[in-house]
């Protein structure tokens, strides 16, 4: 597919956009996963898939948008790994697939590890600081 010239040669923003989301997606699978998340609309999907499996038609209701654009947030959460959609006769069911979040958590771990060990030197320092500061105080 080329680009297409509209209004006086000007390409369609859309089409680049959309060729630079799905080459940021061709990275490793976490940054696929983060660049799947980074998206307010598919947060809300998984949010709703978290409540169970639903059509969706169903997961396309509480948007202003229209079933060709919630599928294809669906299908960046697929390509993510952070949902699977069956199919029965007509019903497109989705899910959640919990998989790719233990992934961003495990991730995540090391750094909440990092920081809850900085915090915790900083209080120690802290209370060793307040600790000096009470001793050098002069009694009046």
């Amino acid at each position: 597919m080329g680009l297409t010239a509209l209004d006086g040669g000007a390409y369609s923003t859309i089409w680049l956009i959309n060729r630079l989301v799905h080459n940021a997606m061709a990275s490793d699978p976490l940054s696929t996963t983060f660049a799947a998340l980074a998206d307010p609309t598919r947060r809300a999907i998984l949010a709703r898939l978290a409540l169970g499996e639903t059509s969706v038609t169903e997961l396309a209701k509480p948007f202003a948008m229209s079933l060709p654009a919630v599928s294809k947030h669906l299908k960046v959460l697929e390509r993510a790994g952070l949902i699977v959609r069956g199919r029965a006769a007509q019903w497109r069911p989705c899910r959640i697939e919990p998989g790719a979040l233990r992934d961003v958590d495990d991730w995540l771990e090391r750094y909440r590890r990092l920081w809850a060990e900085r915090l915790d030197r900083l209080e120690d320092y802290l209370r060793e600081l307040q600790a000096k500061a009470t001793r050098r105080r002069p009694k009046t």
